[in-house]
């Protein structure tokens, strides 16, 4: 096997330079700070800042993460969907305390979350599933998420079964499998890249319903 050396590896550095953090200047409710960041995003060359890391934790206490795609931001909560068959779904169901994490390297920030999951109702997800393009909603239906399948060719010819049972309807339904998840966060921590490593780390903490910030050490 092919290893690439230590010292290469240790040798990747990149000065960060591109703003600061300073709590003179930013806003007193984290959302407000995370939609100004968010809108930045895309003007900063990155692709998808729509994408999230989700950890979650097994029954059996094993950690685990992946990347989902925030999907909107309602009640100060952050909605995603999947399959409610997933490994994620039932980590959700077992623990629902869950963490995200937006990292932006384009823009030298990163952002941090730790809130509770807790499925969105089923009208709701009808309602997103309903703007889903066609193949993405025959998707939901042929992919049994997490699931173990013998090879590619299962999938795609489970893909083609769903594309027969519907081909006669204009309108795809939802499976009752699948659907969203508001995350409810209790902690929110903005970092933004400094020169030296002195980064800025600025947390919102959510205590009796108010909002309240202060900085960590980098």
């Amino acid at each position: 096997m092919t290893m690439i050396p230590l010292e290469d590896i240790a040798s990747l550095r990149k000065e960060y330079k591109r703003g600061d953090l300073i709590e003179s200047s930013i806003p007193q409710h984290p959302l407000q700070l995370f939609a100004e960041w968010f809108t930045e995003a895309g003007p900063m060359g990155i692709l998808e800042p729509n994408a999230m890391i989700l950890s979650t934790v097994s029954q059996d206490g094993k950690p685990s993460a992946r990347t989902v795609l925030l999907k909107g931001i309602e009640s100060e909560a952050f909605v995603f969907f999947t399959n409610y068959e997933s490994k994620k779904a039932q980590d959700i169901d077992h623990n629902p305390s869950v963490s995200l994490v937006f990292l932006w390297l384009e823009a030298e920030r990163q952002i941090r979350i730790e809130g509770i999951a807790s499925r969105i109702s089923p009208e709701e997800s009808r309602a997103y599933f309903k703007t889903r393009p066609r193949e993405s909603q025959l998707g939901a239906w042929a992919s049994r998420q997490s699931a173990i399948i013998a090879n590619r060719e299962a999938l795609e010819a489970r893909f083609k079964e769903m594309e027969e049972r519907f081909k006669d309807q204009d309108e795809i339904p939802m499976p009752d499998f699948w659907g969203g998840y508001a995350i409810v966060p209790s902690s929110i921590e903005f970092w933004q890249g400094r020169i030296g490593r002195l980064h800025d780390r600025i947390v919102y903490e959510k205590q009796d319903d108010v909002w309240t910030q202060y900085r960590l050490n980098p």
